[in-house]
């Protein structure tokens, strides 16, 4: 962008260091550019008059050409207000303000004819308008930006109304801006793209989608500004991968040898599916590359995740180097570490847990065993990247539902070698496909899409209120299977502001129902002390209770396979991924289980389409693409700090396919000319080193 944009806003005719500070600080628009960017969030049609015998009360708004021919102050103090009457041919409209009356006085003079905006109605069957914008009639400036064209609303605060800065008065600056520097935005695209794919121009773009000539040039420079958007966080994001490709040496494993194959011929419990067995084959090919591998593994709950990883970890021990693995909960990390101790059985190798509750003196000896090598797994939470932790060869990295720690966080763990360890990211929630594209653009993604055999599809059940008799029945009948059950609340306490049942209450209504010593019930939330939490976690896991009563801390990490039944309170509060993440934790072993969620009568349109939707599917992909479409992207988990919700005009549930043609677009460039060097490519090198690109850049992976 020229750099004009970056000019202070208080340098804009009609801003000055006052407005700037409000506009700053209430939108966050600090130079020309950025209230470039501060696009209008929907149009206004002005380019029809509507005679006052056509005026509906339903309609949103009229503009209406007319005569003022009356105007009066009318009542006192309080009941104060500005009455006037205006006419065409057809009939009488009234007009009242309430505020602002004497400027408004002033302002409009008896006799003239007047342009008439705004929402009307009806008062005593007549029809009224109250605060109705108004312009005296100028035929010759009727084609001026703002008046016969589709008018621009744009979203303001009551901070900056108080300065004359509504919609009107930022559309005023708009026309400033364009008029005084519109010739100055460069483009930033290459012609051949812009041919390519028929976009409009950038500069007739930014012009269109403030002020468009009619409503297709608005979609033009809709579509033109968010396949820009998104060819731009795309080329950052494959530069970032083709950088980390040629920056990052990567240790070669070269061999799978005796911990590899041993655990495979002889300790696996089972076979591998076709999926697990596919991502395996795409961790070896990267791990021979000789540079860093980034790869995403994705799969749903119980898909088998945690094999593949420790399979991946035992290549690694047989090149000679050490791994781990961090999870982001004490219950997380402890789970792994029990199935991984669990899968290679005793005296096979050398594992370590690190957690905030590990003792100092076990600590001591962990960082002892990892600067001697002794070490070959060491499973953990933030703990592992304290500097005390020091590895003699790390060379495989897995992290656990990444989203949960901070860049920088990752980033200490590459640190802890002078050659980068290979990073194996995985996440049980499963993200779509056009997310999984954004969030993890510069990342080589694999997904396992099948579950293990023999597994049973979990049956989800939605009962009411009504029906709870009916489940404390199914409850106490799976509990004389010898099975375990799991009940989760959303809340702790009792809140004043939402009508749930809260876990302290649950807790009576459960033991009532199920008393001592005829059934023994755990308690786990997250206000607990974690050793309370591990004890509590410990009887449900040696089958000394059969019920668990919890919040969602159970969401991650627990693995029962004698938990066969999941009843969800108030599950129309949860979002989809939440509920399909709770649902998650029972269906481990080989018996039958169910997901029961209970609601209230009262649901609405999105609570009934979420419940609806855990009853008829257990596909986490295709739950992760209504859950997208309900929610959109800024609400996703881990999208925060993506720089995902930086998106400005696109929209990654609506243009999924201007997404995949940018990207398909943008992977074509860089296989034709990775460093840009080509001269139609120049341009886009300069849009990589433009730090007003209109997106918040942030290093992902």
């Amino acid at each position: 962008m020229n750099q004009a944009f970056q000019t202070p806003i208080e340098y804009l005719k009609g801003v000055g260091t006052t407005r700037a500070d409000v506009l700053k600080k209430e939108l966050g628009i600090a130079y020309f550019f950025d209230l470039l960017r501060h696009f209008p969030f929907r149009h206004i049609d002005r380019t029809r008059f509507y005679k006052i015998n056509e005026i509906q009360p339903d309609l949103p708004y009229v503009q209406v050409l007319a005569r003022l021919s009356h105007l009066e102050v009318l009542g006192e103090k309080h009941s104060r207000r500005l009455v006037a009457l205006a006419k065409d041919d057809t009939g009488i409209i009234e007009l009242v303000w309430f505020q602002g009356i004497k400027w408004i006085e002033k302002y409009l003079s008896v006799g003239k004819v007047y342009v008439l905006f705004g929402k009307p109605g009806l008062f005593n069957g007549k029809p009224q308008m109250a605060h109705p914008e108004m312009e005296l009639y100028n035929p010759a400036a009727l084609n001026q930006r703002g008046n016969l064209t589709l008018q621009p609303v744009y979203s303001s605060t009551e901070k900056l109304k108080q300065f004359s800065l509504d919609s009107k008065g930022i559309q005023k600056l708009m026309v400033g801006l364009l008029d005084q520097h519109g010739s100055d935005i460069e483009e930033n695209l290459p012609a051949y793209i812009i041919s390519q794919f028929k976009l409009m121009g950038r500069a007739d773009a930014y012009r269109n989608i403030h002020f468009p000539d009619d409503a297709t040039k608005l979609n033009e420079a809709e579509r033109r500004l968010k396949f820009e958007e998104l060819f731009l966080l795309q080329l950052k994001l494959l530069k970032n991968k083709l950088l980390r490709v040629q920056k990052f040496k990567g240790q070669v494993f070269v061999n799978v040898g005796e911990c590899f194959n041993t655990f495979y011929q002889e300790k696996l419990p089972f076979e591998l599916t076709g999926a697990q067995k596919k991502v395996l084959k795409e961790i070896r090919q990267d791990t021979q590359r000789g540079v860093q591998m980034n790869r995403l593994l994705q799969g749903d709950v119980g898909s088998g995740k945690t094999v593949v990883a420790l399979m991946s970890m035992l290549i690694a021990i047989d090149n000679g180097f050490q791994t781990c693995m961090m999870a982001p909960t004490e219950i997380l990390a402890n789970q792994h570490y029990q199935t991984i101790k669990a899968l290679l059985g005793d005296n096979f190798l050398e594992i370590g847990l690190l957690t905030g509750s590990t003792p100092k003196k076990t600590r001591s000896v962990l960082h002892q065993q990892l600067q001697n090598g002794e070490l070959k797994i060491l499973v953990g939470t933030h703990a592992l990247i304290e500097d005390a932790v020091q590895f003699q060869n790390l060379g495989f990295v897995v992290i656990d539902e990444q989203h949960r720690f901070g860049v920088e966080q990752r980033a200490k763990l590459w640190r802890k070698n002078t050659i980068p360890p290979h990073i194996l990211v995985m996440t049980a929630t499963p993200i779509p496909r056009t997310l999984a594209m954004t969030l993890y653009g510069d990342l080589d993604i694999s997904v396992i899409d099948e579950l293990p055999a023999g597994r049973k599809p979990i049956e989800t059940l939605h009962y009411f209120e009504n029906q709870r008799l009916r489940t404390f029945g199914f409850m106490k009948q799976e509990i004389g299977r010898g099975r375990q059950i799991y009940v989760v609340y959303p809340l702790i306490q009792e809140s004043e502001k939402l009508d749930l049942k809260n876990l302290e209450e649950g807790i009576e209504v459960i033991r009532r129902e199920f008393p001592i010593p005829d059934y023994q019930v755990s308690i786990v939330h997250g206000k607990m002390p974690a050793k309370d939490k591990e004890f509590e976690m410990q009887r449900f896991v040696k089958h000394e209770t059969q019920i668990m009563v919890a919040t969602t801390v159970i969401e991650v990490g627990v693995n029962i396979p004698n938990a066969s039944v999941m009843i969800i309170e108030n599950a129309e509060r949860f979002g989809l991924s939440q509920l399909h993440q709770l649902r998650g934790r029972v269906g481990r072993g080989a018996d039958q289980s169910y997901c029961i969620l209970m609601s209230s009568h009262k649901l609405s349109y999105d609570g009934k389409i979420r419940l609806d939707t855990m009853v008829r599917t257990n596909n986490g992909f295709e739950i992760s693409e209504i859950d997208l479409q309900l929610r959109g992207p800024g609400n996703i988990e881990g999208t925060q700090q993506s720089g995902i919700t930086d998106l400005k005009v696109a929209d990654l549930v609506a243009d999924q396919q201007l997404l995949i043609l940018a990207r398909n677009s943008v992977q074509d460039i860089f296989a034709r000319d990775p460093q840009l060097s080509l001269p139609e490519n120049q341009v886009l090198q300069l849009a990589l080193q433009t730090k007003n690109s209109g997106l918040s850049w942030e290093k992902i992976s």
